[in-house]
């Protein structure tokens, strides 16, 4: 599946780079800067953002449920951030509301 039109990545390329990352240091934060930046890309118009945000996490989900270590830390705040996106809604952006205008 197609998710980033500009830079035409996939989501397989987005989840191997992911795993890359979590190969290299399994607790890093992961940001989806960071994975363009090891894809030798970077975000144009940036409304790929929130699919890579939830493919970052359920990439980082799996990869730690097949670990040997405690996924405890990794499920509470990863459900920390899903509370975070569900309080303060994917409509807004800086918490600016739907019918807001730049110019």
């Amino acid at each position: 599946m197609l998710i980033c039109h500009c830079n035409i990545i996939t989501e397989k390329e987005i989840e191997q780079t992911i795993i890359g990352l979590l190969d290299l240091d399994p607790w890093q934060l992961i940001v989806p800067a960071k994975v363009y930046h090891a894809m030798q890309k970077r975000g144009r118009c940036c409304g790929c953002f929130p699919n890579v945000v939830e493919t970052i996490i359920r990439v980082t989900e799996n990869y730690h449920a097949r670990s040997e270590t405690s996924g405890v830390d990794v499920v509470s705040h990863l459900d920390r951030v899903r509370g975070l996106r569900v309080q303060y809604g994917s409509r807004t952006h800086e918490r600016r509301k739907s019918d807001h205008r730049a110019a």
